[in-house]
């Protein structure tokens, strides 16, 4: 599978009119003609935790020829009038077309992905973008699958895990920023997110051995956003 994370700079007096558009437009579009291409999440940046009125999208492919297929209903097709529309609504868009990585959990099946918009609750999502330094990429996925994904569930019931990897992907080759790596971590427990931002790390994490001493020997550079999904995004 392919992945197409979007962040989008909204106009704050028509964020609304940008979500209706993805709700009413491209979410049910894009799934028209087979089950190769679904919206898979809407995210807002949640307020107070950078910059205002972003929206993060998630669109899942197949493969490489359904993305072909809805590029060209996007610059010619039926999608091209919805695309001019939407633009208004926003200041611009960056795009990323991004793989799963070996530890990527994901497993959905694109067919099973609602587009109808029902209602459910939102959730809260940490995602982080990380830029292995050079040369170091491979080495830092391997320890991030072989020692992070592991550090974030063992040893915990499920209601005591703060983050859950939801999705583990990488930047395919010409289409974005490289090297780069992003986690979609999902929020588990809310009174260890709120220590996890008032409190310094504990001096045993920076040992030898722990995730936040050895994988500074590949990477020392990333971004965490907190996104909350809206209450009719496919996935939440």
């Amino acid at each position: 599978m392919l992945f197409l994370h979007e962040v989008h700079r909204v106009v704050g007096r028509r964020e609304k009119e940008f979500e209706a558009a993805y709700r009413e437009g491209w979410m049910p579009s894009v799934g028209e003609g087979g089950d190769d291409v679904r919206l898979l999440w809407f995210l807002h940046h949640a307020h107070g935790t950078g910059r205002s009125y972003q929206v993060v999208t998630v669109t899942g492919f197949a493969d490489g020829a359904a993305w072909e297929r809805l590029a060209r209903r996007v610059h010619e097709g039926n999608l091209r009038d919805w695309t001019r529309e939407v633009d208004t609504c926003r200041h611009d868009v960056v795009g990323r077309l991004l793989r799963p990585l070996d530890f990527s959990p994901l497993a959905v099946t694109l067919a099973d992905v609602p587009t109808d918009g029902r209602r459910h609750e939102t959730s809260l999502y940490m995602e982080d973008t990380m830029w292995p330094k050079r040369g170091k990429v491979d080495e830092y996925v391997r320890l991030a699958g072989e020692l992070y994904a592991k550090l974030l569930t063992a040893g915990r019931a499920d209601d005591e895990i703060l983050l859950r990897i939801e999705m583990a992907l990488q930047t395919v080759p010409g289409a974005g920023r490289h090297p780069e790596v992003t986690l979609l971590q999902k929020v588990g427990n809310m009174p260890r997110l709120v220590h996890l931002l008032t409190n310094d790390m504990p001096e045993r994490m920076r040992q030898p051995g722990q995730w936040m001493h050895d994988a500074l020997e590949y990477r020392d550079q990333w971004q965490s956003k907190l996104l909350r999904t809206a209450d009719w995004s496919p996935l939440w």
